[in-house]
């Protein structure tokens, strides 16, 4: 009988620093573009706290600014603007980020116009032949809805326009890159963070997609990365959101090609 309930008693100790050990955790939530720098960051981080535990979740902006509105998540994470019902939200501003439309690297157009992106998204263009491109129809592939990436591709460059219906919908900026990079005719809108040499990014009205320009102005889509939280961060959540604003935070997103 002693046994037993020292077995017990063990067994009862173990589920309790097990469960302590899962409430040392953080989740961070939301935008699929966000995502991939807040790893980078969360790896940064754990090298200077080795105890905690970071889980990075996508899911896209408005899921991230859910779940933090409804503490699922102790941080969101958004590539847009928050929402006038959303301004309640405690949030920061870590950098901008291009938006860039991409095609296939064996895709002759070089750029186009934010007009002439409008009226291929619109379903206007159809053909690459009326953009300066080969004789070939255009596949169109796009975010889903509640995606920050299409909300600012939305409010950039579509204005009331909308996105034609018979676009492919994707679920994050990897997918899209990926689709573009294996059909020669289709074209995309990702963050410009996450452009690679699988894809090629498009200048818009004369101007390069690149940090400088985006800094000088003369390229104008970009957005915001924001981290969000139901109320101003405590403990590691604000640990986690000093590291991001600190020197080496900045350094690293700009390294990873963002505008800190």
């Amino acid at each position: 009988m002693r046994r037993i309930i020292l077995v017990i008693v063990m067994l009862s100790l173990g589920l309790i620093c097990s469960c302590s050990r899962r409430g040392e955790g953080m989740i961070v939530a939301g935008s699929t573009s966000v995502q991939p720098f807040a790893e980078v960051l969360a790896e940064e981080y754990a090298l200077l706290h080795p105890e905690s535990i970071i889980d990075i979740q996508g899911g896209g902006s408005s899921a991230g600014i859910t779940a933090a509105e409804s503490g699922t998540a102790d941080i969101g994470m958004s590539s847009r603007s928050l929402t006038a019902e959303e301004q309640g939200l405690w949030s920061c501003e870590i950098a901008k980020d291009g938006l860039a439309v991409i095609v296939h690297p064996g895709n002759p157009v070089r750029g186009l116009t934010l007009g002439e992106v409008r009226d291929i998204y619109a379903g206007k263009i159809t053909d690459w032949s009326g953009v300066g491109g080969g004789k070939a129809k255009i596949h169109l592939i796009t975010r889903e809805e509640g995606s920050g990436t299409r909300s600012a591709f939305e409010s950039l460059v579509m204005g009331k326009g909308e996105i034609s219906p018979r676009a492919i919908v994707q679920d994050s900026n990897g997918t899209v890159r990926q689709l573009v990079s294996s059909d020669k005719n289709s074209i995309g809108f990702i963050s410009l963070g996450l452009v690679d040499k699988t894809v090629k990014a498009l200048a818009l009205d004369g101007a390069g997609p690149s940090r400088d320009n985006v800094i000088n102005g003369s390229y104008r889509l970009y957005r915001p990365f924001l981290l969000v939280a139901k109320s101003e961060p405590r403990g590691q959540a604000k640990e986690f959101i000093d590291f991001t604003l600190s020197d080496e935070g900045r350094k690293i997103l700009a390294n990873e090609g963002l505008i800190p």
